[in-house]
């Protein structure tokens, strides 16, 4: 491996841990309610593997094939998080490997989780995936489903769900997303009213590359980052 690869990572990371930082002195919190969730999806295991070395155990990937290949080749001390979509034949091999699913976005799939787990008596932590920026072609479960979200929290036994999810419109003006993740934030408040748990869905998995600042602002505990550290990175050998 390269040495610079490994000089110009660490260096991205400071930086983006330095804007984290300064996002929370802005929305007076810590820094340390955030989990910074590199996306190695666009790197090969041997850029990934750079990650643990240098202190980053939380890693995203968006399909769960690519989750899988690189679980087998990085240590066992890494969090997988999958943050794309997870179709309901991809259950059984993602399971034991992801600490984290970010995407589940229908009732159905919640319900197929809970069959795996129930057959393994095993547990899975899950954020369900909302579309709070009101796009067509995005899944997800749609803010007016909160009755629907609410009897979902509290029926399945196997599943831990943590927190909620959502994606923002692509956009080169991060404060158009802000009202996206203020929506999710809402959306929370209203959940744990319905179910009377103030404490409930402590997790809010929302900011990316573009617009992770502003999620803070807004509240994100999980951001999901790819192209600040990774774009333009010299490939391994």
């Amino acid at each position: 491996m390269p040495s610079d690869s490994r000089t110009l990572l660490a260096q991205r990371l400071h930086d983006v841990r330095e804007r984290i930082a300064a996002a929370c002195r802005r929305a007076g919190r810590s820094p340390h309610e955030v989990t910074l969730v590199a996306v190695t999806k666009t790197v090969d295991s041997k850029i990934a593997q750079l990650l643990p070395e240098l202190g980053i155990f939380d890693l995203g990937e968006s399909r769960p094939q690519e989750l899988w290949k690189k679980a087998a080749e990085l240590p066992n001390t890494v969090r997988w998080h999958l943050v794309g979509h997870l179709q309901r034949n991809k259950i059984e091999r993602t399971l034991p490997l992801a600490k984290w699913i970010h995407s589940v976005d229908s009732a159905r799939l919640v319900e197929a989780l809970e069959q795996e787990c129930r057959k393994h008596q095993v547990h899975a932590r899950v954020l369900l995936e909302v579309n709070a920026s009101h796009e067509e072609a995005k899944q997800g479960f749609e803010p007016r489903q909160v009755p629907e979200i609410a009897k979902i929290l509290s029926k399945y036994p196997h599943i831990e769900i943590s927190g909620l999810m959502t994606m923002a419109a692509l956009s080169d003006d991060p404060e158009l997303a802000r009202p996206t993740f203020a929506e999710l934030r809402h959306l929370r408040h209203q959940l744990r009213e319905l179910l009377g748990q103030p404490n409930a869905l402590p997790e809010l998995s929302m900011g990316m590359t573009n617009d992770f600042e502003v999620a803070i602002e807004e509240g994100a505990t999980l951001v999901r980052i790819g192209s600040a550290l990774f774009e333009g990175l010299p490939e391994a050998p």
